[in-house]
């Protein structure tokens, strides 16, 4: 009985084994690692300042890969390392081109024609102004065109978190540090002695002032007055206010004299 021949198939001739593909392979894989540790650093930065850039870059590498995975032949271990290497450095270079360029300028608005030191607002200084109309911050820009108006120089609104009771300051004609509080209350809500505390406490020691004026719309408690006398701190209400505003009478820092508070 003869037994029919059974066709094998002709297996195909492996690879040999290639030490110098190999060493090379990895050595190339070292340098990718590296390289793709100072990319990855790089990115970093370069996102948190141009997030739009690592976006593209992002989308960049994606095509590529997409691209590359598409090819139907497969490419050796060594291309795949070169053409990784390639690319690592492609994205380093552009990264930190991306670092080295500065940001975009911020958009200026042209300032208005007057003195350097003068503070421009929305509210005239006007005889006769509601005071009580108007916002707080309104009311310290308001405070603030007085100052300027009447001598004063480096007129800054600095009120705001954080201020320490500061709201408006400047230099006086003399060229004293004046550093003053704003209030503004109605006529049912009185400036009492903690609110003169705690600008008494900031005034002097923190903003370094040589007169300290607190100007309200309303009017200030006797103890406050009592405190404010013993420091040194002029008082302003809603009428004094009125009368300064109007120039019926004169400038707070008027009040204290030239070598400082008592």
């Amino acid at each position: 009985m003869t037994m029919p021949e059974r066709r094998t198939r002709a297996l195909r001739p492996g690879r040999r084994f290639d030490l110098r593909s190999t060493a090379m392979f990895f050595g190339l894989l070292a340098a990718a690692l590296v390289t793709g540790g100072l990319a990855v650093r790089a990115l970093a930065g370069a996102a948190q300042r141009r997030p739009v850039w690592a976006v593209v870059l992002l989308c960049l590498v994606l095509a590529v890969a997409v691209a590359r995975g598409r090819r139907r032949r497969r490419p050796s271990a060594a291309r795949i390392a070169r053409q990784a290497g390639r690319a690592l450095a492609r994205g380093t270079s552009t990264a930190l081109d991306a670092l080295d360029t500065p940001p975009p300028a911020p958009l200026t608005v042209p300032a208005q024609a007057g003195p350097r030191d003068e503070v421009t607002s929305p509210l005239p200084v006007a005889q006769g102004i509601d005071h009580e109309a108007l916002t707080p911050d309104e009311f310290e820009a308001a405070t603030a065109e007085l100052c300027a108006r009447d001598g004063c120089t480096r007129v800054e609104v600095v009120g705001g978190a954080g201020d320490l009771g500061a709201d408006v300051t400047a230099l006086t004609p003399d060229g004293r540090r004046l550093v003053v509080q704003c209030k503004r209350y109605g006529e049912d809500n009185k400036v009492g002695s903690q609110d003169l505390q705690r600008f008494g406490g900031t005034c002097f020691t923190v903003h370094e002032a040589d007169v300290a004026v607190v100007v309200t719309t309303g009017e200030f408690t006797v103890p406050a007055l009592e405190y404010a006398e013993r420091c040194g701190i002029v008082c302003v209400d809603g009428e004094g206010l009125l009368a300064w505003s109007q120039g019926r009478a004169a400038a707070p820092w008027a009040a204290v004299p030239s070598e400082g508070p008592a």
